[in-house]
């Protein structure tokens, strides 16, 4: 790795001002930036860990019932803090391994935005917001392609809140060597309709299926899904499987994710 300073702030505003100079980096849990670093793939003069922030840290629920988490927050504690939100607990504990679900944070995995990362998913099904220092941002808005964001230069997240759904269930398909999901569901039934998002197949990212979602709201059902299908020519080939074969395990982990569910 190449030289760097090290920050470790104790405030948000502290970061943000730590942030400001531009080779200066934001460090989460570093399960993918530390990796990086070692490539000699990223060389930041500055790393700012977030880790210290104690108003970035913890799960509690909101005034509307929502899950509010800390950026901050580990994957191990999300799974052991956020009983209120069953199928988001479930997600988070099977999330890598014990390594990684106690080093890596939410607020990390969702500023990387990894094409095969888990929260996405579900971010994006649950129509969670996601804030930050300066602004609060829904999930439709937020992420725009692999390894893109909304998030601008020295932008931190510090929160993310997830609504609440009357049923829910994250299902993948687990390439076994990274752990990251080959193919992964998460689907979320409100009042109001079904979302339904799909991480690890697509070359554009996380993405939502309307017409699974336009079936389920009508239906909530796995056979609901039958005579769907998605086209692979969007999405991830490499040796562990084709386009085609991720656009089959769509529907076929969708209606895994609502049987679950239902």
């Amino acid at each position: 790795m190449y030289n760097f300073e090290f920050e470790k702030p104790e405030t948000v505003a502290d970061a943000v001002a730590a942030l400001a100079p531009e080779d200066a980096q934001a460090l989460g849990g570093g399960q993918t930036l530390i990796p990086t670093l070692k490539q000699r793939l990223a060389s930041p003069t500055t790393l700012v860990s977030l880790k210290g922030i104690a108003e970035m840290q913890g799960v509690c629920k909101g005034d509307d019932g929502s899950i509010c988490i800390g950026g901050a927050t580990n994957h191990a504690t999300v799974a052991a803090e956020a009983g209120d939100y069953p199928a988001l607990a479930e997600t988070a504990a099977h999330i890598g391994d014990p390594a990684v679900r106690n080093r890596g944070t939410i607020g990390g995995s969702l500023a990387n935005n990894d094409p095969s990362a888990c929260y996405p998913a579900a971010a994006l099904a649950s129509g969670a917001t996601i804030v930050t220092n300066s602004r609060e941002i829904a999930a439709d808005d937020y992420f725009q392609g692999m390894f893109t964001t909304a998030l601008e230069d020295g932008e931190i997240v510090t929160e993310v809140r997830f609504p609440v759904p009357e049923k829910a269930n994250y299902q993948k398909f687990v390439q076994p060597a990274s752990r990251f999901a080959l193919v992964g569901v998460f689907v979320a039934k409100y009042s109001d309709g079904v979302r339904v998002a799909i991480t690890g197949a697509s070359n554009d990212g996380v993405f939502r299926w309307a017409e699974a979602e336009a079936a389920l709201t009508a239906n909530f059902a796995p056979e609901a899904l039958d005579g769907l299908s998605l086209s692979g020519d969007d999405m991830i080939s490499d040796l562990h499987g084709t386009g085609a074969y991720r656009a089959h395990l769509c529907n076929v982990i969708t209606k895994r994710a609502v049987t679950a569910a239902a």
